[in-house]
């Protein structure tokens, strides 16, 4: 973790990244919606929109933890998010009346989902490899066009 002053080329970097992670953010968002939307409708297999939708729930979770947290590694923001999957997973096994509530709407099945399921953990795990791919490639993309050449 480094540390600069607001007006540092590294500063700069790291309100790239967040910028960059908050446009990753929105496209797998809207992805992620799409598939579950259309997908069956498009004769993708249940599997394929099921599992798809939580790697790409994953893969949004480590974008917004980049979005929030720019000056870690892709490391520690990948345990992060791993920690968050396994966490929001394993909510599943509570069940208290508001909260099975809240997995009844769209927004609690799409934020928290509905029933545990460790291949879920194993997607999850799959979207914040995706998730770190396209963070370390975007970064070293910004660093590529900065340098001179």
């Amino acid at each position: 973790m480094t540390t600069s002053s607001p007006g540092t080329p590294a500063s700069a970097d790291k309100r790239r990244r967040a910028a960059m992670a908050l446009s990753v953010t929105v496209i797998v968002i809207t992805l992620g919606l799409a598939l579950r939307i259309y997908g069956r409708g498009l004769g993708l297999p249940p599997f394929i929109v099921k599992y798809g939708g939580s790697l790409l729930w994953a893969t949004m979770v480590y974008a917004l933890l980049v979005a929030l947290l720019p000056r870690l590694s892709w490391r520690l923001l990948g345990l992060l998010a791993l920690a968050v999957a396994v966490l929001v997973e394993a909510s599943r096994l509570i069940h208290a009346p508001w909260l099975d509530g809240f997995r009844l709407t769209l927004t609690g099945a799409l934020l928290l989902g509905r029933i545990f399921s460790l291949w879920n953990i194993v997607a999850y795990a799959a979207g914040i490899l995706l998730g770190v791919g396209i963070d370390r490639a975007t970064t070293a993309f910004a660093q590529a066009r900065q340098s001179p050449s």
